[in-house]
């Protein structure tokens, strides 16, 4: 019992203290936003808006996306090691993590992402995460969007100057004082669709669409 106090508390510390690095090294960055007016007036004239994103791009938006905290949104995040430690940092950051990926706790998150889509009304997706592959976009944001009747708003991030992990999705990392651009795609509405070619075509649009913003 004691050695699982002694975790959780040793966690929370790691995390706060992960947090607060992040913020202060996000605070270098020269932050260009760009397309955001049009999703947040649909955002609160009462519609919903999930805002999809690649695994290789959130880190440069973490500091700006606290701006969206009153909303209370929420953020599928999986259930690994690594995944705790997002979870942490995206609750500082004042997103609610639904834990559970495509490969452990998917079914369970997915329903736990459309109840609070329903309610808040924003959330966010990291269409390829936790693991790849890279580009592909799965099918879980396609099955919210039917079911909430969410806007789909793709979002990218672009930085002049940033190193690129050797991981599975050219993690990015911009460098020090880099400019960094956040930007967001024009609004994509999905027609719910009982036919499988059809959710495949809308699956294969949205990554069409997307694909081509990777870097590195």
């Amino acid at each position: 019992m004691f050695k699982k106090i002694r975790n959780a508390i040793t966690s929370q510390l790691a995390t706060a203290l992960l947090y607060r690095l992040i913020r202060a090294y996000s605070w270098t960055f020269r932050i260009k936003v760009e397309n955001e007016d049009n999703w947040l007036t649909h955002l609160k004239n009462g519609g919903t808006v999930l805002i999809c994103i690649w695994h290789q791009q959130f880190f440069p938006a973490i500091r700006y996306f606290k701006k969206y905290q009153k909303y209370n949104p929420s953020l599928m995040i999986s259930k690994s090691k690594d995944g705790e430690i997002i979870a942490g940092v995206a609750k500082r950051t004042g997103w609610h993590p639904v834990r559970g990926s495509s490969s452990r706790g998917g079914s369970e998150a997915l329903h736990g992402m459309i109840d609070r889509l329903k309610t808040s009304r924003l959330s966010g997706h990291v269409v390829d995460g936790p693991r790849g592959p890279s580009g592909i976009v799965k099918s879980g944001v396609i099955r919210m969007a039917h079911t909430t009747g969410a806007m789909i708003v793709p979002f990218y991030a672009y930085a002049d100057k940033a190193w690129y992990m050797n991981s599975w999705d050219k993690f990015m990392i911009p460098r020090p004082f880099a400019k960094v651009t956040l930007r967001f795609g024009e609004m994509i509405k999905f027609d719910p669709s009982e036919n499988n070619d059809d959710f495949e075509k809308q699956r294969l649009h949205l990554e069409n669409i997307m694909r081509p913003e990777l870097r590195g």
